[in-house]
């Protein structure tokens, strides 16, 4: 009886304990950095002179690290290639890398420097976390070594990776993980043989952790919420902005929003490149974000979210939408092109109405009312289903409303970052083959619109109340991941020529964006 009581009192404690230690909101920080480049990316240096320039932008990251703290955050993250930048060749970045180690060796490079190799950036940057009592989430390269018996090594011996870390509040390495899905130009580092799913705990929840171009795809982005059930996504990212689906806080927010996760995104500030846009995002509406293209100063941002947000009713993103009847529009639908893919159009002809527009097995139904219909603006409404292959191959269903770039309907789904025309209220839906489909409200300016848009169980994305500013774009952003095409299945020299091919198709959009 004695034995059974006290058994009972230590479970009890237990739970207290437990509960006490565990917080039910956080602090998360997010900062977007305007990183030094070194003087030459595409030659090889020595590593003293790589270890000046990464010493450099850490400077600025150790402020930023500090100052977070001081405002009571309990972690913050730091962009993709923030401390040593981009353009590299594989020789020229192998000196900025250092051999990461598996997080279970159980290592504290601020306490012991020299137990892997020379670490002087793994080293600064767990002391910056125990320091501070911070969680450090940064980006920086990884290196290991291979041999001829690993079929797959590459001929200068090694592997190398765009790798992410995170240390914890007492300097200890709990996270690595490896890029899988290299962009473009990333040809200085390889991919893992398989994605890897990197969560670690905390007493502020279970936290996964990818990077950039990993948000387009399946794995691991989608497995580490359905199936490691992650309550916070933490995301460098390297971002260049195309519109008018990829704005950085745009798709961010709208991927915070689809997944039902908080989600924590650092990009690079280089407005040349077009990289601006960071954000902490909640489910249910984005907590703050910074988007800057006139400055050349980073930025710190903050807010608290809570630690494991509140489930919300699973979305059917066909239910409504398949019980619309769709009207024949006779010849009034035209074509388009936004991002390389030819979307189906309807001009919205009137101040307000009901409207489809329907492109494979895809209908995109739209109700809408807007403030004025002015003779200087024209808004379309468009459905794309289809593979995407430019700069990657995934498979999209695209309903959106957007405005054209000019009153030439040709202009429809060119980029435009101004308009003048507010929406009294707006409804959205599409008969989607996918249960990944990710909402997008965008305003004149590059602006969010928190808290005016929600979206139903029968998957209509509408306005809760007149929008704050003039529309630029409401879409639904589907993904169905199982109709992309097979990974690898292109010869080594056909993807490097197909990448060259296409940076250089990618990079007169962006410039066309810019102009």
């Amino acid at each position: 009886m004695i034995l059974s009581q006290l058994l009972n009192y230590v479970a009890v404690l237990f739970f207290c304990v437990s509960r006490a230690s565990s917080l039910d909101t956080f602090i998360a920080a997010v900062y977007e950095h305007a990183v030094i480049l070194p003087n030459a990316t595409l030659v090889p240096v020595s590593p003293e002179e790589a270890l000046a320039v990464m010493n450099r932008n850490l400077d600025l990251l150790e402020g930023a690290v500090t100052s977070a703290s001081k405002q009571g955050a309990h972690i913050i993250v730091t962009p993709e290639d923030g401390i040593y930048g981009f353009n590299f060749t594989r020789e020229s970045i192998y000196p900025y890398l250092e051999d990461i180690p598996d997080p279970q060796v159980n290592w504290i490079p601020c306490n012991n420097p020299d137990r892997f190799g020379r670490t002087p950036v793994q080293q600064r940057l767990s002391c910056l976390a125990k320091d501070n009592s911070i969680y450090i989430v940064a980006n920086i390269g990884d290196k290991k070594s291979c041999n001829a018996s690993d079929p797959q090594c590459p001929p200068d011996g090694r592997y190398q990776y765009n790798t992410d870390v995170v240390f914890d509040s007492k300097g200890k390495l709990v996270a690595r993980y490896h890029k899988q899905n290299l962009f473009l130009n990333e040809d200085q580092f390889n991919a893992p043989k398989e994605p890897e799913v990197v969560t670690f705990n905390t007493t502020f929840g279970k936290f996964g952790i990818f990077t950039c171009f990993d948000i387009l795809f399946h794995d691991p982005a989608v497995t580490l919420v359905r199936d490691s059930r992650v309550d916070t996504i933490l995301f460098p990212t390297a971002w260049m902005n195309v519109l008018p689906h990829l704005s950085a806080i745009e798709f961010h927010s709208a991927w915070a929003m689809g997944m039902k996760v908080n989600f924590l995104a650092s990009n690079l500030h280089y407005p040349l490149k077009k990289m601006t846009g960071s954000g902490i995002y909640a489910p249910d509406s984005p907590r703050v974000f910074h988007y800057d293209m006139k400055t050349e100063e980073g930025k710190l941002l903050l807010a608290q979210l809570d630690s494991h947000p509140h489930p919300t009713p699973v979305v059917n993103w066909t239910s409504y939408a398949s019980g619309v009847e769709a009207h024949s529009m006779g010849n009034q639908e035209f074509t388009g092109t936004i991002f390389f893919d030819e979307f189906t159009f309807l001009e919205l002809k009137e101040i307000g109405g009901n409207y489809t527009v329907c492109q494979r097995d895809l209908c995109c139904h739209l109700s809408y009312k807007m403030s004025e219909k002015r003779s200087d603006e024209v808004y379309a409404l468009g459905a794309f289903d289809g593979l995407h292959t430019v700069e990657g191959s995934y498979y999209l269903q695209i309903c959106t409303l957007l405005k054209c770039k000019t009153t030439d309907l040709h202009t429809c789904g060119d980029s435009v970052e101004t308009a003048s025309t507010r929406f009294e209220m707006f409804s959205l839906s599409g008969t989607f083959g996918t249960q990944y489909v990710f909402p997008e409200v965008l305003l004149s300016e590059i602006q969010l619109a928190p808290g005016e848009f929600q979206v139903s169980s029968d998957g209509r994305l509408f306005s809760l109340k007149p929008t704050s500013g003039p529309v630029l774009t409401v879409t639904l952003f589907g993904r169905l991941y199982e109709k992309d095409s097979a990974p690898n299945a292109l010869s080594d020299l056909t993807t490097q020529a197909l990448r060259r091919s296409i940076a250089i198709s990618c990079s007169k959009v962006l410039k066309n964006n810019a102009s």
